[in-house]
């Protein structure tokens, strides 16, 4: 019986080994460009300390957040978004107030006119 035990504490060991490794990888892979392998600049666009209640209830309203999961739509695709002056950095919007990641998304998203 001992055995028995010993052997599958050592699986749940290497289990939890094996997991942890496969979440490190994923991360590192999630963090490179798909071209050329260099690590991807981190725009982070999530400081609304100087915004009001009520922008910060209308921001929640409209669903934003700063990396978009559906796909082809993002904010720097958005007619309502306002370009950073600098690439790499924060834009703005026209409705939502506060900072705005050019690959954010919220609801409100229109298309570009053509």
């Amino acid at each position: 019986m001992s055995d028995r035990s010993m052997n599958r504490r050592h699986f749940f060991k290497e289990a939890g080994l094996l997991g942890a490794a496969a979440a490190g990888a994923a991360m590192a892979i999630s963090a490179c460009k798909s071209s050329g392998g260099e690590a991807a600049p981190a725009v982070t666009c999530t400081d609304t300390a100087g915004l009001t209640e009520a922008e910060l209830s209308a921001r929640m309203d409209a669903e934003y957040v700063d990396h978009s999961q559906v796909p082809g739509k993002m904010c720097s695709t958005c007619a309502l978004f306002e370009a950073p002056a600098t690439e790499g950095k924060c834009g703005g919007c026209k409705v939502v107030k506060g900072p705005i990641n050019p690959q954010g998304y919220c609801k409100l998203w229109a298309q570009k006119p053509a």
